[in-house]
């Protein structure tokens, strides 16, 4: 069993940046997504790597943008979100799978644990 606890999140103006990071304790052989809810819409994925070969995988919505990062000794995960828009407004979470394969980690019900989320808004 692993705990997942996001810190970063704030409220930043459109075209600002701020990086997220979910500390993994526990984490062997997970991968790691950030997801997304902003209010009044479904959970929409937006990044993950995997935990055999680090590798990532991006939503359009934030390619270029965004960029998902690990720190194996640490047991973080962060994310950078560059360029961001009021689109972007939502509570970001962390979750974990054993899965790494890019087409199940896209989808909801490969994520076996959640952290509690964070607040990110993009206003001026």
């Amino acid at each position: 069993q692993i705990q997942l606890i996001e810190s970063g999140g704030g409220l930043v103006q459109p075209g600002g940046s701020l990086r997220l990071s979910c500390a993994a304790s526990g984490r062997i052989n997970y991968s790691i997504a950030w997801v997304r809810q902003a209010p009044g819409k479904e959970r929409e994925f937006v990044s993950c790597i995997t935990w055999n070969e680090g590798g990532t995988e991006y939503a359009d919505s934030v390619k270029g943008r965004f960029t998902i990062s690990q720190d194996n000794s640490k047991n973080t995960v962060d994310l950078q979100m560059n360029s961001l828009e009021p689109e972007d407004t939502a509570v970001y979470s962390c979750a974990a799978s054993t899965a790494f394969s890019f087409s199940i980690l896209r989808n909801e019900g490969a994520y076996v644990y959640w952290g509690q989320g964070t607040q990110v808004t993009v206003s001026s």
